[in-house]
C-alpha cells in the first residue's frame, strides 16, 4: 500500500468489521488514537492471538482455541439432547439467555444453493455421524426463520426422523409485550400456525 498512510490503512482496515462504514472507521480509528492508546495495543494483541489460535471445536464446530469446546466436553450437559443452530453467536446467546444445558451442532451457515452453500459446507455427514453414533433422544432446530433456514431446517428435521429421532423447532411468532398491529405478516403467520393450548 505504497502511498497510503498509517492512519488511511488503520481505518481501510476496521471497515471489514459488519456495519463499519467509512465514518465509523474515521471515529473508531481516532478514538484508539487520540484516548485508548493501551487499549488499542490490548485489542490488537487480543486479535492477533484469537487469529492464531481459535479454531473449530471437532466435534460441534463452534469456535474455541481447544480441540473439542467447553461445553462438548462437560459432563453435566443432557447427551441427549442436540440443539442444531447456524453460527456460534446462535451458542452464545441460547447460553446466556436461557436454562438450556444439551449439546450444540453448529452448521456455520444455512443451505443457500445460489451462494454455493450445500450440505457439505454445513458439515452434515458429520451430523448424520453423530445422529447415528451418540444416544441423541431430540434435535432441537434453532436455525433462523428465513427461508434458507427453513430449508435447512427441514433437511435435518428429515435426518433425525429417518433415524427415530425426534426433532423440535423453536417457538415462532409474537414477542413479549408485542402489539399485533405492529408485527409483520410472516411472523403473525407464524405465530397463528404454531398457537398451543392455554
Amino acid at each position: 500500500m505504497s502511498g497510503v498512510s498509517l492512519l488511511e490503512q488503520l481505518i481501510d482496515a476496521l471497515r471489514c468489521l459488519p456495519g463499519v462504514g467509512n465514518k465509523t472507521a474515521q471515529r473508531m480509528a481516532f478514538q484508539l488514537l487520540e484516548r485508548n492508546r493501551d487499549k488499542a495495543l490490548v485489542l490488537s494483541d487480543c486479535l492477533r492471538d484469537a487469529v492464531a489460535n481459535i479454531g473449530h471445536c471437532k466435534r460441534c464446530r463452534t469456535l474455541t482455541e481447544l480441540d473439542v469446546c467447553r461445553i462438548c466436553s462437560s459432563a453435566s450437559r443432557h447427551q441427549e439432547q442436540l440443539c442444531v443452530v447456524e453460527s456460534p453467536a446462535d451458542v452464545m446467546a441460547i447460553e446466556s439467555n436461557t436454562e438450556y444445558r444439551g449439546l450444540y451442532y453448529v452448521l456455520m451457515g444455512r443451505l443457500s444453493p445460489l451462494d454455493g452453500i450445500g450440505p457439505e459446507e454445513l458439515g452434515l455427514e458429520k451430523l448424520e455421524a453423530r445422529l447415528d453414533q451418540e444416544e441423541v433422544e431430540e434435535v432441537i432446530l434453532a436455525t433462523n426463520s428465513t427461508v434458507e433456514g427453513e430449508v435447512t431446517a427441514h433437511v435435518i428435521g428429515e435426518m433425525a426422523r429417518k433415524r427415530g429421532i425426534k426433532s423440535t423447532r423453536l417457538a415462532q411468532g409474537v414477542p413479549v409485550g408485542g402489539e399485533l398491529e405492529y408485527l409483520d405478516s410472516s411472523t403473525l403467520a407464524h405465530a397463528l400456525a404454531g398457537r398451543r393450548d392455554y
